[in-house]
């Protein structure tokens, strides 16, 4: 298959060429040939990655780079239409559901297939969800199933990844059982860890599973055909896709591009169809019709690490660093994008409660910019420290703007609180992953998108001992609140909202993390891309029927 496509796609290198070279010719099989492949070199997009793929092991991806190329190469039982609800993905339709909601039935597609040939059953994913759980495994993202019955003991070795409820009724019947009647599981659903794996592929590839295009099996409308590290990597049809007759585009080149200016400059050439603008670049573009700016449900965050800093153990030194820099300065002059400071961990409009209110509004924080406050909690942390000097090391990307953002961040901190000192540590996209995971560092600039249309999707995060909390922190009453609006309060939809509010309240009272800016995407985009759909949560595109306008 691979050398097939390493064909096509030389095809569609020269079939500009081709096509010149046959118009005048007089075999008519030469020119429908030729104007095949002009047809299908103009089906080809080309997108800018601001990292490389750290895996495609759906049980081992975390980040929002995996998660799209996911979107677009593999399929869970249900996909994310153009407003965010559920349709049918391997799924044949909707779920039958129990009159307590907690049994779900779920018939699959016998049209789907993986990229072998393989169908796709019921088995791939009760395998799939087995081994994401199973503790030998090591998934971050396991917590993100705890819904299903048994999940978290499972998870803990508590219970055999044979007990968790879900089952193959048959080759393409599913069961599932819940904890509790969850009101965005099939949302949820859609969500790359709930995705389907072969168990035969994934034992024969052991380790290497979902490190490169050949050791990674797809089922969705793409397949990656070359993957070149760093560098970049490339989708094509999935010609075993069940729904193939959608998917109108022959080729996706994604560049893994972290200059910015390198991108837009691409994009002006016609390198790219697709290229994020620096701050400085938005006044310039913002007039053109290729112009697009909206805000993400993305927040940006630093992590205060209390297991290696005991010094961070302390409030007020918290506290004083999450007031002390200008967030209003630091998103109009060094981002210029759409996006907006925050005091908060969960963004504007994202979900709206059953009062038809945005959840933030009823999250208080104490975290916002002031540099007196900054200061008085500051001299208190000294004195309770016993120590006047400080000196961190801050963790963030290696993109081209990272460095800048960094820059601004250690000058208002060192400036509104003397004698603390940030060492900037700029990391690629993967290793930084894995210095937060493994809480080797510091403080760490980080961000988190949603995964799903609730609130939780962010809150639960820093539950004590969670996965992705990589802080410390931990508070009772907060992990009581979450644990209450996951389960007994889904019954009460109001009280479930406000206890979640509350949560997230002693988070940010507590000043376990400092929130930065809920971000925002400035972008040009090549009026002829059609049918691309960008989501709130879960993979940020799907491409299924995207195309070029002709």
């Amino acid at each position: 298959m691979k050398k097939k496509y390493a064909l096509l796609a030389s095809l569609m290198a020269v079939s500009g060429f081709t096509a010149a070279c046959s118009s005048g010719g007089d075999n008519n099989d030469k020119d429908s040939k030729a104007t095949a492949d002009s047809k299908e070199s103009k089906q080809a997009l080309k997108l800018m990655s601001i990292s490389d793929i750290p895996t495609l092991d759906t049980s081992l991806a975390t980040d929002m780079v995996a998660f799209n190329v996911m979107n677009q190469t593999m399929e869970g039982l249900y996909v994310l239409d153009d407003k965010d609800k559920a349709a049918p993905g391997v799924a044949l339709g909707e779920p039958e559901k129990s009159k307590d909601g907690k049994t779900w039935t779920i018939k699959l597609n016998d049209k789907a297939k993986w990229s072998n040939g393989d169908p796709v059953t019921a088995d791939d994913f009760v395998y799939s969800w087995r081994r994401t759980l199973d503790p030998a495994t090591g998934a971050e993202y396991a917590y993100i199933m705890y819904d299903v019955k048994n999940a978290e003991d499972v998870n803990l070795g508590k219970k055999k990844p044979e007990e968790l409820g879900v089952k193959a009724i048959d080759d393409h019947t599913l069961q599932i059982e819940l904890n509790t009647n969850v009101p965005y599981f099939q949302e949820l659903l859609a969500f790359g860890t709930f995705y389907p794996q072969n168990q035969k592929f994934v034992e024969k590839q052991g380790k290497n599973y979902g490190v490169t295009a050949e050791s990674t099996l797809y089922n969705g409308p793409f397949f990656i055909s070359e993957w070149n590290v760093e560098k970049n990597y490339i989708l094509e049809p999935n010609e075993q896709y069940w729904d193939k007759d959608k998917v109108k585009l022959k080729k996706i080149d994604y560049q893994v591009i972290k200059d910015q200016q390198t991108g837009v400059n691409l994009y002006t050439t016609g390198s790219l169809d697709v290229a994020q603008l620096a701050a400085e670049q938005v006044s310039k573009y913002k007039n053109q019709k290729d112009f697009d700016a909206q805000l993400e449900a993305r927040t940006y965050f630093i992590r205060f690490n209390q297991d290696k800093v005991p010094d961070l153990k302390n409030k007020n030194l918290r506290l004083a660093l999450s007031k002390a820099f200008d967030k209003e300065n630091y998103v109009k002059n060094l981002l210029n994008n759409g996006s907006k400071a925050t005091n908060v961990l969960t963004p504007t409009e994202f979900v709206l409660g059953p009062d038809g209110k945005d959840y933030v509004d009823g999250v208080k924080s104490p975290l916002n910019y002031d540099q007196a406050e900054a200061k008085k909690y500051y001299e208190q942390a000294k004195k309770e420290l016993g120590k006047d000097k400080f000196n961190f090391e801050y963790l963030t990307y290696d993109q081209d703007t990272a460095k800048k953002d960094a820059e601004y961040i250690k000058e208002q901190i060192e400036t509104n609180l003397p004698g603390v000192t940030l060492t900037i540590k700029q990391q690629p996209f993967k290793q930084k992953l894995k210095l937060e995971s493994e809480q080797n560092y510091e403080l760490a600039f980080g961000r988190w998108g949603a995964d799903y249309p609730d609130p939780m999707t962010y809150v639960d995060m820093f539950l004590t001992d969670g996965a992705n909390n990589e802080t410390g922190w931990s508070n009772k009453d907060f992990d009581q609140k979450v644990k209450d609006a996951k389960g007994p309060l889904l019954d009460n939809p109001e009280k479930r909202w406000t206890t979640l509010q509350e949560a997230e309240t002693i988070l940010l009272e507590d000043a376990a993390i400092a929130p930065v800016y809920q971000s925002g995407m400035a972008r040009l985009v090549n009026p002829k891309l059609k049918g691309m759909v960008l989501h709130k949560f879960a993979g940020d595109t799907s491409l299924k029927e995207a195309y070029m306008e002709e």
